[in-house]
């Protein structure tokens, strides 16, 4: 592991106080990739996100200098998250309760600090303790590296989503459950 990383959780109103912080850094991460990965776009995002019952994020520093985040939070009853779902998915996929499924909304290292295991710490950090027999996640399917991550972090493939904003992209829709998560020896679920 890399000397003086740091993981620390933040409950939302923490994380209003490093607001500009997450910004700035998702800015820097997305740098030219467009409309999608604007200023004002994400911190609507963040703003609505934040608001859900049970979010959190976790960020890593080193020395203190900010290199990467990740944050989620359990899907509500009434999620818009699965509109969009391509068909088939098994009988009663997209059903929610608030505790069923915890969707992984954003992970992100800044480029000069990828592949030295800050993405795999962040994303154990914050799925390890959760309480919720599933997560969820979607990822581009051209992005092989986060695809060749979460594989080997336990996520499967389910099917397709195309978000129901306007210009949306399709993503691939990951799943993980309490079944396929890789487990430490003698840990149970």
């Amino acid at each position: 592991m890399i000397e003086g990383l740091q993981l620390r959780h933040y409950s939302a109103d923490e994380a209003k106080a490093i607001l500009d912080q997450l910004v700035d850094l998702y800015l820097e991460v997305y740098a030219g990739g467009g409309e999608f990965y604007s200023e004002d776009r994400y911190r609507r995002q963040l703003e609505l996100h934040m608001q859900r019952v049970g979010w959190d994020l976790v960020t890593a520093t080193v020395n203190g200098a900010s290199v990467g985040y990740i944050y989620g939070f359990p899907l509500p009853r009434q999620t818009r998250w699965w509109d969009g779902i391509h068909e088939p998915v098994p009988p009663g996929f997209t059903e929610e309760d608030g505790k069923r499924t915890f969707a992984l909304s954003e992970l992100l290292v800044h480029p000069a600090w990828r592949r030295q295991g800050i993405a795999a710490a962040l994303h154990d950090e914050l799925v390890a303790g959760r309480a919720e027999p599933r997560a969820t996640l979607l990822v581009y399917p051209d992005n092989v590296a986060a695809q060749t991550a979460y594989r080997s972090w336990g996520w499967s493939k389910v099917t397709k989503l195309r978000p129901i904003w306007e210009n949306a992209p399709v993503f691939d829709v990951l799943l993980r459950t309490a079944e396929t998560r890789p487990h430490p020896i003698g840990y149970r679920f």
